[in-house]
């Protein structure tokens, strides 16, 4: 029998993770390891318990959740996490993408959409909907200088490498990217691998986070 996956929430509000967990409850396949009012907290339980995916919030009383996220990525670059955020807080959205989180729900998303992307992060998808995917590049785009726009130089990436990274931003899974561009899935995984290399990351998340910061990402339809 397969084992369920793990996961620990965290979020200052204790009725947000009463919530979650009764809900979770109903869910064979995830299993609640443990809870987190605080990223001192989550830091702790990550190391006690090692869940595969950690559902974060940003806001919260001491050590908040980009800096949260920061301490997992580089102590468990293995272990997901998933923000789950508010409209309000764009700013913050990228800074959490940009410290290593895998992926963005929105607090008034559905349940069912809660644990779709819970079990896409165990699989090591990029979780970001297209609607949350635009705010970020439009509040990125209003700030200036964090769009600014890419050096020249062997960093820079290929058209199609630019076309495979914004459906990466669009949140498509590489199969879906094939589709839309007419190569085939293992073309798409090249690509990745080739942007990877050029922006010297190790994940989708952080692709898109160095791309919006050097201004590679079109504007997403």
């Amino acid at each position: 029998m397969t084992q369920p996956l793990s996961l620990l929430i965290v979020d200052d509000h204790q009725l947000v993770r009463w919530g979650i967990r009764t809900f979770l409850a109903t869910q064979t396949d995830i299993s609640v390891l443990g809870e987190a009012a605080s990223g001192e907290e989550a830091l702790q339980l990550a190391a006690e318990l090692q869940p595969q995916v950690v559902l974060m919030d940003l806001r919260m009383p001491g050590m908040g959740g980009v800096e949260a996220i920061k301490h997992i990525h580089q102590r468990w670059p293995e272990m997901a996490v998933v923000v789950l955020t508010t409209y309000n807080e764009d700013d913050l959205m990228i800074q959490g993408l940009q410290a290593g989180a895998c992926g963005y729900l929105l607090k008034d998303c559905s349940l069912e959409t809660l644990v779709q992307a819970i079990r896409a992060a165990a699989r090591g998808e990029m979780l970001v909907p297209p609607e949350v995917m635009a705010r970020i590049l439009a509040r990125a785009a209003q700030a200036g200088a964090p769009m600014r726009a890419a050096p020249r130089g062997p960093l820079d990436l290929t058209e199609r490498e630019r076309e495979v990274l914004a459906g990466v931003a669009r949140g498509e899974r590489s199969k879906e990217i094939a589709v839309h561009l007419g190569i085939s899935e293992r073309t798409v995984g090249s690509y990745l691998n080739n942007v990877f290399t050029k922006l010297g990351v190790d994940s989708r998340a952080s692709a898109v986070a160095v791309a919006m910061e050097r201004g590679l990402l079109p504007r997403l339809d």
